[in-house]
């Protein structure tokens, strides 16, 4: 169903229905708030931006976050790949498919929530198998010798929940969807320059091997940021990869659903800020604090975005001024 959007011409996506038949309201309110207090308690930077999106998408990106969180615990609680854990992941997926398609199979408010988004919004399977596959790439110590690699991982990982939610907040033109995945491995990049020193210390390093060996460094070199020389130049050249991701996909503003265009902004916002103090002072990222905005910045920006109201695409230089 393509509906209005404010503005735009035309929306792909969006509602295809008023949500699950026979369903107790009571009952689907608990589970939209189970999974907005999920994502108010640890989505940390992404919690600022989706309170800017209007019902029923925001209730729908809060459903979606729960789900990434219970995705990512079932891997980072297991040491290793046991069958244990594979029979684990295949409940997991199965259960994940039937809500979906719309159908509860395991009475929680996790699963109760995201049918109820499946039957008003288009979600890809795809999307959601994807993200599995990453997470146990993450448990299978996985190796990124090229950068392609790296950028396939952040696909799978990030660009994933970047065409989740543009799905949901609807669409003008069918390239947001290779937009979006850009901005997605801008946000993952960004993700894996902040927390280096906390992956490395658990055996995970998501830098191309073939960097490391460029700048004449290893990553635990780059961990004991031993040659401050070539370990700022090895962080140099993946901020401007990041910086280059976040300038190829700053169309999409302009083309998601005005009503989610703060939401972007917002997001886009804290994160190029994040990879802007990178850039900065390189050596923060195995610092012992691990690097954040504060509350006050993230809810300045917030502001700003909501003022704003997602009025034309974001650029890299306007983000950093926030």
């Amino acid at each position: 169903m393509l509906v209005g959007g404010e503005g735009l011409d035309r929306v792909t996506n969006q509602s295809r229905s008023r949500g699950m038949s026979g369903t107790d309201p009571a009952i689907l309110d608990q589970a939209y708030r189970f999974c907005r207090d999920v994502t108010r308690r640890r989505a940390r930077n992404f919690y600022y931006g989706l309170k800017l999106t209007p019902e029923p998408q925001r209730s729908a990106l809060y459903s979606v976050y729960a789900w990434m969180r219970r995705a990512d615990d079932l891997v980072d609680n297991a040491p290793k790949i046991t069958d244990d854990l594979r029979r684990d992941i295949a409940a997991f997926r199965a259960t994940t498919d039937a809500a979906l398609s719309g159908r509860v199979t395991v009475n929680e408010h996790l699963w109760v929530a995201l049918a109820d988004t499946a039957s008003r919004f288009e979600l890809p399977s795809e999307a959601f198998h994807l993200t599995l596959e990453g997470q146990l790439d993450d448990l299978a110590g996985a190796q990124y010798a090229t950068f392609n690699d790296v950028r396939d991982y952040c696909y799978r990982v990030a660009s994933t929940v970047g065409v989740i939610c543009i799905g949901i907040w609807g669409y003008s033109d069918p390239a947001a969807r290779e937009l979006a995945i850009d901005r997605g491995i801008a946000f993952q990049m960004t993700n894996i320059l902040r927390d280096y020193r906390e992956d490395f210390d658990v055996g995970r390093v998501y830098l191309p091997a073939e960097d490391f060996k460029r700048h004449g460094i290893t990553p635990h070199d780059l961990r004991r940021w031993s040659d401050p020389s070539a370990c700022r130049a090895m962080i140099t050249r993946q901020v401007e990869r990041a910086n280059s991701y976040y300038e190829r996909s700053a169309p999409l503003d302009a083309m998601i659903s005005r009503s989610g265009r703060p939401t972007l902004w917002a997001m886009t916002a804290i994160y190029h800020a994040l990879l802007a103090k990178i850039e900065q002072a390189p050596q923060r990222i195995v610092g012992d604090r691990r690097l954040r905005l504060s509350s006050l910045r993230k809810g300045s920006i917030a502001l700003r975005a909501r003022w704003l109201n997602g009025r034309g695409p974001v650029t890299p230089a306007a983000v950093t001024e926030a």
